[in-house]
C-alpha cells in the first residue's frame, strides 16, 4: 500500500513537473524574434516578459500555454489517474516547479503563476469552492486598477490564497499547499522584485509601475 502510494506520487509528480518545464515563452521568443527570452527584459520565462520585449500575441499564446500545463496536470491527475487529494495538489505543484526550474532550460524559468492559475482554474471549481477563484481574481483586479502593476498585483493576490481556501474550504492540506506554492512563487519573484526597486527611483514608482509609463512617454 504505502508503496504504490509512493509510486503514484512519483508519476504525478513527474508528469506536473515535465508539463511545467514546457518552455512556451522561450519557444514564442525564438519563433518571432529568434532570441532567447532570457537575455531579454528581466530574463523572466513567461507571458509577462514576452508582452514587454516581443508582443502581446506571443505573449498570449505563452500565456495561454503557460496556465494550460497547470490546468492539464492537475485534469490529469483528477481524471486520468483517480488520484486522491494530496496527490492531485501534488500534480499542480509540480507543474509550478517544473515552470520554475524548467528541465529543458538549464533549471532557469518563470515565476510560476501561469501554471498555478491554470492549476487553480480545475482545483478550486472541482473541490466545490468556484467562488474562491472569484474573490481571488476580484482581488488582483483591485489591485491592478490601483497600481496598474500587473506582476505585483498578481504577487499579492496569491498571497491571499491560504487565506480564501482556509476560510472558504476549512482544508488543511489546502491551506498548506496554498502556503507552499506562495513561498515557490517568492523564491522566483523577490529577485526580480529587488532588481525593479533598485531601478525605481522612488517605492511609488515600483508599486505602481512607472515603467509601463516610461516606455509609452518615449514612443
Amino acid at each position: 500500500m504505502i508503496v504504490n502510494e509512493i509510486v503514484t506520487g512519483i508519476i504525478v509528480a513527474l508528469i506536473g513537473y515535465l508539463l511545467g518545464s514546457i518552455p512556451s515563452a522561450y519557444i514564442a521568443t525564438r519563433l518571432v524574434k529568434g532570441k532567447d527570452i532570457r537575455k531579454l527584459g528581466g530574463g523572466n520565462v513567461g507571458g509577462l516578459n514576452v508582452f514587454r520585449e516581443v508582443g502581446p500575441w506571443p505573449a498570449l499564446a505563452a500565456g495561454l500555454t503557460d496556465v494550460g500545463k497547470g490546468a492539464a496536470a492537475v485534469a490529469i491527475a483528477i481524471w486520468a489517474l483517480q488520484v486522491p487529494p494530496l496527490f492531485v495538489l501534488l500534480a499542480g505543484l509540480f507543474a509550478v516547479i517544473g515552470h520554475n526550474w524548467m528541465l529543458f532550460l538549464k533549471f532557469s524559468g518563470g515565476k510560476g503563476m501561469g501554471p498555478t492559475f491554470g492549476a487553480l482554474f480545475v482545483l478550486l471549481p472541482f473541490y466545490g469552492y468556484g467562488l474562491g477563484l472569484a474573490i481571488l481574481f476580484g482581488i488582483i483586479l483591485v489591485l491592478f486598477i490601483i497600481t496598474r502593476n500587473v506582476a505585483l498585483s498578481m504577487g499579492i493576490g496569491l498571497g491571499t490564497l491560504p487565506l480564501i481556501i482556509w476560510f472558504g474550504m476549512h482544508s488543511g492540506i489546502g491551506t498548506v499547499f496554498a502556503i507552499v506554492l506562495g513561498l515557490i512563487i517568492a523564491v522566483r519573484f523577490l529577485p526580480t522584485a529587488r532588481a525593479a526597486m533598485a531601478k525605481s527611483k522612488t517605492t511609488k514608482d515600483f508599486v505602481f509601475d512607472n515603467w509601463q509609463r516610461n516606455k509609452k512617454g518615449k514612443t
